[in-house]
């Protein structure tokens, strides 16, 4: 490269970093200062990035722009399963519960699961409609009496994202939701495309909810949260008493960062089986190779770009990182970076009903910070 293209794209990059954090990359002395070290004791097992095989400088980098992030809370890096960094911001706290918005889609995936694994449900071709006898007959588009419970988890069912139009948002704010599978359009035929839809996952709720015969958090706190230790705090719920499959599940950023090293170890935690690896395989594959709403466009910030979606997981190459990764509106992230071992989580003001450019940008933010550090990794 000619020395002027060199410094435009150097000049592309500073300009990158001041439009992320609103200052200039960091001098040596500003790393040296940065404290980044994890709290020891407790459930977590801490290391050093230098015992784990990674760059120190890249971390102190990370936690220097982290810093100056307007509504990030938390930030953990996890490699080898050993806590490496850890810090706080903006009034975060270590035992803070933050509401993890949609990265909440994910736990509901594991229920299923984990339902599937226990017999409650026979297999994901089930029928929508089999849990939901009391909309069954009320049914005028005959395509809604094939939906299966692979559909919802895919996000392919057909329904919209209920942003695009008022009435669909009033819908999803009523909290009266089985009738909302009638009285909600598709907009694709089954099985064909993806669309974004947070209804689906409030329907894989209810049916894990009627399956089990207990509310969703009652049944998590038996068959998942109990497992990895993890006491939940509150979990909304819906006008009629479900907990909400798609949001509102609130947990202490360590607990956040467990269920990630769950499903980086294939459903293993500690040497307990708690999901099917069977499960967190087709969890984590992209049946949706361009997946992305409809305001995203087809990368999220300047980094996660190649989105994919499974079951209620996302996928995303940065760099030359495959990433999985779980997500909540304001930059709540469950990040799993497989071949290097690595999880990354951050939690940040949630913006809970605030879908505003304010909420985006910030949003945005976040994961332009996770994306520039995985992609600088080697």
């Amino acid at each position: 490269m000619s020395r002027s293209r060199w410094l435009v794209a150097g000049a592309a990059v500073v300009a990158g970093l001041v439009i992320l954090t609103g200052c200039l990359p960091p001098s040596a002395e500003d790393l040296a200062a940065i404290v980044y070290a994890p709290v020891a004791g407790g459930d977590w097992a801490v290391s050093t990035p230098e015992a784990e095989g990674l760059d120190p400088s890249r971390v102190a980098e990370l936690y220097y722009y982290a810093a100056r992030m307007e509504t990030l809370r938390g930030l953990l890096v996890i490699v080898n399963g050993r806590l490496v960094a850890e810090g706080y911001f903006n009034d975060g706290t270590i035992d803070q519960t933050a509401r993890l918005q949609s990265v909440t889609k994910s736990f509901t995936s594991a229920l299923v699961g984990i339902a599937l694994e226990q017999g409650l449900l026979t297999d994901v071709d089930q029928k929508m409609l089999e849990f939901y006898p009391e909309i069954a007959g009320q049914i005028t588009d005959p395509r809604k009496e094939t939906i299966t419970i692979r559909q919802l988890m895919q996000m392919r069912a057909g329904y919209p994202w209920e942003e695009t139009h008022p009435d669909l948002w009033a819908g999803l704010l009523s909290g009266h939701y089985p009738p909302l599978i009638e009285a909600f359009p598709l907009i694709a035929d089954p099985g064909t495309e993806f669309h974004y839809s947070n209804l689906t996952s409030n329907w894989l709720g209810i049916i894990v909810d009627r399956a089990s015969g207990v509310n969703l958090k009652t049944y998590a706190e038996e068959h998942l949260f109990a497992p990895l230790g993890i006491e939940p705090g509150d979990w909304g719920m819906d006008a009629e008493g479900h907990n909400n499959g798609c949001g509102d599940l609130h947990l202490r950023i360590r607990d956040a960062a467990k269920f990630g090293l769950l499903y980086l170890n294939d459903g293993e935690y500690q040497g307990e089986q708690i999901i099917p690896a069977q499960w967190v395989d087709a969890s984590l594959q992209a049946y949706t190779q361009d997946a992305h709403r409809e305001i995203s466009g087809k990368k999220v910030g300047r980094y996660f770009g190649e989105i994919g979606y499974g079951y209620q997981w996302w996928s995303a190459t940065i760099g030359d990182h495959h990433v999985d990764y779980a997500a909540g509106h304001g930059g709540q992230l469950i990040v799993l970076l497989d071949a290097l071992d690595m999880v990354i989580v951050t939690t940040a003001y949630p913006f809970w009903l605030e879908h505003t450019g304010e909420s985006w940008r910030n949003e945005k933010a976040c994961y332009n910070l996770v994306g520039r550090f995985i992609e600088s990794l080697p």
